[in-house]
């Protein structure tokens, strides 16, 4: 079983000195950054930052716990193969696609990959992809098609509100509570429930105001209370607080324990009760789950 990344840190692919100390950050997943951050004329060079970090820390054992991303352009700029031919001998983990308008994108990028990883000699299907599948209107309605469609490299299914709220011209993406308004909150809810209905991860958006300490740390309660998997960070400051977050208590360890060995005490038996409350095998299931079990 692939250990989920709680911690998802973009870092810019252009940036020397920020990619140099990434070790220092704590993130699960690293996500270097071939797109928004990096203008165009930047873009090459980026490409080549990027590849050589890829490389250096391909075999470090510094990096092992530390998951290699790097996200490149929109499959309609015209950009991504070069991305992937620049950092694909470096056997980056995963790919992020952003702008993703469905699963043929997905397979078309696949298909690339598949043919990189031949020539590079990386064993086939070892590098997954992450869409981000809510930047555009067009793409936050083909969410559900990711349910059923033949995708074998997809890990998981994440969600943008930034890109987004500019298509709409919307001039807020939450309301005076905090909480997100109606199309940010369907779009979060349509890849909450697509990627658990998948059987992959799923990863709640960044945060954008990364001064808010306290900001940053509701929604990151929020998520992981909400059912997500993890969730991205715009800045390192975040990743602390994302990672405390998404760690069970030891209250919880204990409690899901306790469901796993009284069901374990009682073999065959679909419900029982446990201090006052009725447990059935949904119950069991997520015990075991937050104990690595499954």
């Amino acid at each position: 079983m692939r250990t989920i990344p709680r911690s998802w840190l973009f870092v810019p692919g252009d940036s020397e000195k920020k990619l140099l100390k990434t070790p220092e950050t704590g993130a699960h997943a690293l996500i270097v950054d071939l797109e928004d951050a990096v203008a165009v004329s930047a873009k090459p060079a980026a490409r080549r930052l990027t590849r050589d970090w890829l490389e250096a820390h391909r075999r470090q054992i510094t990096m092992r716990k530390q998951a290699r991303w790097v996200r490149i352009n929109a499959v309609e700029t015209g950009l991504w193969r070069e991305d992937l031919a620049a950092v694909m001998p470096g056997a980056p983990e995963g790919i992020m696609l952003p702008k993703a308008e469905g699963p043929e994108q997905i397979r078309q990028v696949a298909a690339e990959i598949y043919e990189l990883e031949q020539r590079h000699g990386i064993p086939n299907g070892q590098t997954r992809l992450l869409p981000l599948v809510s930047e555009t209107p067009r793409a936050a309605l083909t969410i559900t098609a990711y349910m059923d469609a033949s995708m074998p490299r997809l890990a998981g299914l994440t969600w943008g509100a930034e890109d987004l709220s500019a298509e709409l011209g919307a001039a807020r993406k939450r309301d005076a509570s905090g909480q997100w308004t109606d199309a940010f909150r369907f779009v979060r809810a349509q890849t909450l429930l697509v990627a658990h209905a998948r059987g992959v991860w799923a990863i709640d958006t960044l945060y954008a105001d990364f001064r808010d300490v306290e900001g940053t740390k509701r929604a990151a309660e929020a998520a992981r209370a909400d059912g997500f998997a993890g969730m991205l960070a715009i800045h390192p400051s975040q990743v602390p607080l994302i990672n405390t977050a998404f760690t069970p208590s030891e209250e919880e360890l204990a409690h899901a324990r306790a469901i796993v060995d009284a069901f374990a005490a009682n073999p065959g038996v679909g419900a029982l009760q446990l201090h006052g409350r009725m447990l059935d095998q949904p119950h069991l299931r997520q015990a075991r789950a937050l104990l690595g079990l499954d």
